[in-house]
């Protein structure tokens, strides 16, 4: 299997041993790594509420798809991952915005704290 790692200037860079995301031949599936709130510019966290951090994610994520030549609309599946599920409806209606109609399946798990105090990360996997 012949595999692509793929990367955008436009998010953040990877603050550990992983790629932005990773294409395959296969009906080019793309495999994109959990995005948390960083400004790919400096680095640092967003400062702001969770629809704050939630925009920055949405942005990262849709720079990592350009770079794979998608779009939200190519998205089949989400993870998205809290550290408070009381942040769980703001991040739905920022979420929503980009994916106005057929959204991918997804998944919404709390947990106990993410990278760099991020308060929220989601992943993404996209089909063309």
């Amino acid at each position: 299997m012949t595999k692509q790692i793929l990367h955008s200037d436009d998010a953040p860079k990877a603050i550990g041993p992983y790629s932005q995301a990773v294409q395959v031949p296969a009906g080019r599936i793309t495999f994109l790594s959990g995005q948390i709130p960083l400004d790919p510019k400096t680095g640092a966290l967003v400062e702001g509420d969770i629809a704050v951090q939630t925009e920055q994610v949405m942005q990262n994520l849709k720079a990592v798809l350009a770079a794979g030549g998608h779009d939200f609309s190519h998205v089949v599946r989400c993870t998205i991952y809290l550290q408070d599920m009381n942040d769980f409806a703001r991040v739905n209606e920022v979420y929503g915005k980009y994916f106005p109609e057929n959204p991918p399946a997804r998944a919404t798990v709390q947990v106990a704290a993410l990278p760099k105090g991020a308060r929220v990360e989601i992943d993404a996997i996209a089909v063309r």
